[in-house]
C-alpha cells in the first residue's frame, strides 16, 4: 500500500482531504489511489438524503451526526451544494450550519458543487462516497441539492434513501411524488411539531397503501431539537437488515455462491466480461484462502483462491477441480439456526466465527445439507 493510501486508512484527516479534493478534480492519482483503497471497500452504510428546498435537510443531516457520533460511529458527510455562478464551486451552505463539528475528527464533511450535473448529485460523488467507505467511516451521509422530482440518481447510489417532506407545501405528496416520492425507503416528516404534520402522514399512508413488496418506514422528526432522529437511525438501518436477513421473503436468502479457482486475477477477468466487479477483496488468514468478492443483484460471487498448500480450498481443488466449493444462506438469527440444526443432530464443522467481509457464519457438513457444503450467516453483518 502506497503512503497516501496508508494514511487514509490510518484515520490521517489531511490525508483524506487531498484525496477528495483529487477525485473531485478528477487527478489521475485519485484514480490510482482507489484501486489501491478497493480491498477495503463495503463497510459503510450509504444513506442518501433527499427531498425539495426548504424540507431541512441540511438540519436533519446534522441532528443524525450528532446522534451517530454519540454511538460511538465514524461517518462522512457528502453535502451537493448548488454552483456558484460566479466560481461555480459549491456555495458551502452545508459546512456554515454544521459548524459544531469542525474539531471532531470523526466527522468529515464535504461541500460539492453540482457543476451542472443534473439529477441532485455531483459527478464524482460516487467516487467520494467510495473513497469514504475505503477510509473506514462507518456511514456516508449524501445530501443531495434540493431540486424537486428529476433528483433520483441518489437511489442508485446510496444503500438507503430518505426522502424529506415537510407540513405546510401545498399538495406536500402531488408535488413531487412522479419523481423522488418512488425511490424512498424511509420517509422523514420533518418539522413534525408544524400544523399539517397529520395531513402529510396520512397522505403517504394512502400513497403506500398501493405499493407493492418493502413498505417504505414514516418517521416524524424535528431536526432542531433531536425530537425522531432515534427512531429515523432505526429506520435506516432496517431496510439494509431486511435484505440481509431475509426478512422481506420471510425466510434464509442466497448470500453468495462460493467457487474455488486456481488463480483469483483469472477467474475475475472472465467474470469482468459478464459486467460484474470485485467489490472487495480480501486475505482470510484462518482459513488460508483469498477471496474476491463480485456483488450479482442480491447476491454475490466469492471466488476463493488457496494462500497456501494446507489452505482447504488447495485440497478442494487437488481432489475435485475448480468449481462451486459452497452455498452460503444469509439467516435472519445464526444463534438460533445453531441451535436448531445441533437439536436435528446436524453436522457442524465450526462455531460460529468471524470470516470474510466481517460476517459471522458457520458451515454445515454436506453430508447433512444434501450432499453441498452449505454456509450460514448472519443476516445483519452483511
Amino acid at each position: 500500500m502506497n503512503d497516501w493510501a496508508r494514511k487514509i486508512r490510518e484515520g490521517d484527516v489531511r490525508a483524506l482531504a487531498r484525496a477528495a479534493t483529487a477525485v473531485e478534480n478528477r487527478d489521475p492519482q485519485a484514480a490510482e489511489l482507489l484501486r489501491e483503497l478497493a480491498p477495503h471497500a463495503g463497510h459503510a452504510l450509504v444513506v442518501g438524503i433527499t427531498g425539495p428546498p426548504g424540507a431541512g435537510k441540511s438540519t436533519l443531516v446534522d441532528a443524525m451526526a450528532l446522534a451517530l457520533r454519540k454511538q460511538g460511529k465514524t461517518l462522512a458527510i457528502l453535502a451537493v451544494d448548488p454552483s456558484s455562478r460566479i466560481t461555480g464551486g459549491a456555495i458551502l451552505g452545508d459546512r456554515i450550519r454544521m459548524q459544531q463539528h469542525h474539531a471532531d475528527a470523526g466527522i468529515f464533511i464535504r461541500s460539492m458543487a453540482t457543476r451542472g450535473s443534473l439529477g441532485g448529485l455531483a459527478r464524482a460523488t460516487a467516487d467520494l462516497a467510495r473513497l469514504m467507505d475505503c477510509a473506514g467511516r462507518d456511514y456516508v451521509l449524501i445530501e443531495t441539492v434540493g431540486v424537486g422530482q428529476d433528483e433520483v440518481e441518489i437511489a442508485g447510489l446510496a444503500q438507503v434513501t430518505v426522502v424529506v417532506l415537510v407540513p405546510g407545501m401545498g399538495d406536500d405528496v402531488q408535488a413531487i411524488k412522479a419523481g423522488i416520492m418512488e425511490i424512498a425507503d424511509v420517509f422523514a416528516i420533518n418539522k413534525a411539531d408544524q400544523p399539517g404534520a397529520d395531513r402529510v402522514e396520512h397522505e403517504l399512508q394512502a400513497m403506500l397503501s398501493l405499493a407493492h413488496g418493502h413498505v417504505p418506514a414514516i418517521v416524524r422528526t424535528v431536526a432542531t431539537d433531536g425530537t425522531g432522529i432515534d427512531n429515523l437511525l432505526a429506520a435506516v438501518e432496517r431496510p439494509v437488515t431486511q435484505r440481509s436477513a431475509g426478512e422481506i421473503r420471510g425466510g434464509p436468502t442466497i448470500d453468495h455462491l462460493g467457487i474455488a479457482v486456481p488463480a483469483l486475477d483469472d477467474a475475475i477477468g472472465f467474470y469482468e466480461t459478464l459486467g460484474l466487479a470485485v467489490g472487495q477483496r480480501e486475505r482470510v488468514a484462518s482459513e488460508k484462502v483469498d477471496v474476491a468478492m463480485l456483488p450479482a443483484g442480491d447476491s454475490r460471487i466469492e471466488l476463493l483462491q488457496p494462500s497456501g498448500p494446507d489452505s482447504p480450498i488447495a485440497k478442494f481443488l487437488e481432489k475435485r477441480g475448480p468449481g462451486l466449493h459452497h452455498i452460503a444462506l444469509r439467516v435472519p438469527d445464526l444463534n438460533a439456526a445453531v441451535a436448531s440444526l445441533k437439536a436435528a443432530g446436524a453436522r457442524l464443522l465450526n462455531e460460529p466465527r468471524q470470516g470474510a467481509g466481517g460476517h459471522t457464519y458457520v458451515f454445515v457438513h454436506p453430508a447433512s445439507a444434501g450432499g453441498v457444503l452449505l454456509e450460514l450467516i448472519q443476516g445483519e453483518s452483511h
